[in-house]
């Protein structure tokens, strides 16, 4: 019985896999009750119907834009001082002991972070959004992702390089991609649709549609017929 309302509950969602019959009841009811309490606290932190784990901060968020159904996981960090709206589309999930920063330094007010709709990301991400990040929708993410949209600058020698301030170009991610475990996107990196960035890439540059991608520095290893 609880079987059946959960996959009715998981289809209005928009979700189209088949429940393992193999799943247990009490994981399912489980499940539910910790999505419970999640609600409860997301209501109660952004007055809005987020999921929010326990012990998770939401600065600013009145300038978060929340899409239907977003998940944020526990003891994750939501920096929402940005010079834009920082936008989470519909059945976006963020991982647990994750930290978006938005504004890292007082000398410029960040940019932001937007993530499009079914996108989701592992734990222990860091999404460095001074300079922008783009996520566009169905892009699937491992864990250990970090995100740095902001280069230092060096060439004066005679001033220290924590003196010579930043440059950004932003960071944009296409639709349906899907990035391994452990990669770091690189501030003016453009990843097309229909990708794979292969675990432990270090993504510095453009790259089209439809290939795969890996390496340090990232390299085109195939395309997708």
């Amino acid at each position: 019985m609880i079987k059946e309302l959960f996959q009715k509950m998981l289809s209005k969602a928009g979700k189209t896999y088949q429940i393992d019959d193999r799943i247990p009841d009490r994981l399912i009811y489980s499940v539910l009750y910790n999505r419970a309490k999640m609600l409860v606290r997301g209501y109660f932190k952004t007055g809005r119907k987020v999921f929010i784990g326990s012990d998770s901060k939401i600065m600013n968020p009145g300038n978060i834009i929340f899409g239907k159904s977003v998940t944020i996981g526990r003891l994750c960090i939501l920096d929402g001082f940005s010079s834009e709206k920082i936008v989470l589309g519909d059945c976006v999930k963020i991982g647990a002991f994750s930290v978006l920063t938005s504004t890292s330094h007082f000398s410029k007010y960040g940019k932001g972070l937007k993530m499009g709709n079914n996108s989701a990301i592992g734990d222990y991400t860091h999404f460095g959004a001074a300079g922008g990040i783009e996520i566009g929708d169905d892009v699937i993410m491992g864990s250990f992702i970090s995100f740095h949209s902001e280069n230092h600058n060096f060439s004066d020698k005679s001033k220290l390089i924590r003196e010579q301030g930043v440059t950004s170009k932003g960071i944009k991610l296409g639709n349906n991609i899907w990035v391994g475990a452990k990669v770091t996107f690189l501030d003016g990196c453009i990843v097309g649709n229909n990708s794979v960035v292969a675990a432990g890439a270090v993504v510095n540059g453009i790259f089209p549609d439809n290939v795969v991608i890996g390496g340090v520095p990232a390299k085109i290893l195939k395309t997708i017929e």
